[in-house]
């Protein structure tokens, strides 16, 4: 197959954690081509869609300097030439984000096989999504009135303001009834009742980890990653501090993963990350779901080696038809 990743600069690729590397590392041991591109190397041109793309080879060794890659010459290529192409840039989730997914629907119009699908992943925004599915979220407020917000916190004492369009953990805050800086978090929050944000009541078990369930073609992996938060801190990202442990899931883990699954399969979200704290869903992740690489050196299931399985059957039952 020839599979086309569509990522971030490879130079700030941890390639110790990062999934997308996990995917690459995997299908070049299986002799796939491997090409990357990034979001600007999309674009419309003579009306197609065309692609500005490198080869990849990756080392067999990484060197101490970090070397673990060499990249061949661009090369303008329409989206339809690959056999997959695999949309992984990190959020911001902003216009260009979108503007991204619209070039990338009209490349599948052209035969272009996009994962995941541009549509679902401007339909499944990850933190309004949940909404989606109530029966398994916390108490949860979207909107951007003040005097709501004041509300909902009295309500709940304890809450969880959070951007819809960030990922890692960034700029979420967490409120108690009781505290001074309240009215100037909620401004700036929401740029003085500008930008609309989601709020959802504490959830205790956070200090148990955030869990990261993987869905793959609409399955889970039987294990989940669970981001412990360092003492004192909210969030569980990794990036923040948190400490990963990987874990079962519980059966409500499966429940949820259960039911979400045939909905993503049928928007063509093949790869997905679901956060769970708790019982509580409270994201779903579609735009570069990771984890992959520490549920591999915990338990040795290699959700990579799925990943690529499930794009092979994907590419196989095509060319069938």
């Amino acid at each position: 197959m020839k599979l086309a990743f569509i990522i971030d600069r490879l130079e700030d690729i941890k390639i110790s954690k990062d999934s997308s590397y996990a995917m690459m590392r995997e299908a070049a041991l299986r002799h796939h081509q491997i090409y990357v591109l990034h979001q600007e190397d999309v674009i419309w041109r003579d009306n197609a869609v065309i692609s500005f793309a490198r080869a990849l080879t990756m080392d067999e060794k990484v060197t101490q300097a970090g070397h673990w890659y060499h990249s061949g010459e661009t090369q303008a290529l329409p989206l339809q030439a690959f056999d997959a192409v695999l949309m992984r840039k990190d959020p911001p989730f902003n216009m260009e984000y979108i503007y991204s997914t619209y070039l990338l629907e009209l490349a599948e119009k052209q035969g272009a096989r996009i994962i995941n699908s541009p549509r679902g992943i401007r339909d499944f925004n990850e933190k309004l999504a949940i909404t989606k599915f109530p029966q398994f979220i916390p108490p949860t407020l979207v909107t951007r009135k003040e005097a709501l917000i004041l509300e909902f916190l009295q309500q709940h004492q304890d809450i969880i303001l959070k951007p819809l369009d960030s990922m890692g953990g960034a700029s979420i805050f967490r409120v108690h009834a009781a505290d001074h800086n309240i009215n100037v978090i909620i401004e700036t929050m929401t740029h003085y009742g500008m930008r609309t944000i989601m709020v959802q009541r504490y959830i205790p078990e956070i200090i148990q980890g955030d869990k990261r369930i993987l869905m793959i073609a609409g399955k889970p992996v039987p294990y989940a990653l669970a981001r412990i938060p360092k003492p004192g801190e909210t969030r569980g990202n990794l990036n923040t501090g948190g400490t990963g442990v990987v874990q079962p899931l519980s059966l409500r883990d499966k429940a949820i993963a259960e039911t979400l699954g045939p909905e993503l399969s049928q928007q063509g979200l093949m790869l997905v990350g679901l956060d769970v704290i708790g019982d509580s869903l409270t994201e779903i992740n579609v735009t570069s779901p990771t984890g992959m690489q520490e549920i591999h050196r915990q338990t040795g299931f290699d959700a990579a080696a799925e990943m690529i399985d499930a794009i092979e059957e994907m590419v196989r039952g095509i060319t069938c038809q």
